[in-house]
């Protein structure tokens, strides 16, 4: 678990929104996994890490990677948040999730 996910669960705790589990499966037989979820509503959150300092995110690969997770996700029926460590240091992140699950 990185600093950020930490921070969004405190925040999500904070804010008394219930009904999140983290590293959620996205679908079987793959390892994916999102990194907040709300299964019984299909609605994820993925927070892209190292998007400053050229991690996976920002790579040919890693963001091939990234389509086919969310592709996946999209035909099961999932809506997936993507939001950066900096979203959700500011708090727009937990916006957008109060938001979301209205």
């Amino acid at each position: 678990m990185s600093a950020p996910e930490d921070l969004l669960a405190f925040q999500l705790r904070a804010a008394k929104i219930t009904g999140w589990v983290r590293e959620h499966p996205v679908c079987e037989g793959r390892r994916w996994r999102f990194d907040f979820a709300w299964p019984d509503r299909q609605i994820a959150v993925e927070i892209d890490g190292g998007i400053w300092t050229r991690g996976r995110h920002v790579r040919g690969v890693g963001i091939e990677a990234d389509h086919e997770k969310l592709a996946a996700a999209a035909i099961a029926g999932w809506r997936v948040l993507r939001v950066s460590p900096g979203q959700v240091t500011a708090g727009i992140a937990l916006g957008w999730i109060e938001r979301v699950l209205q």
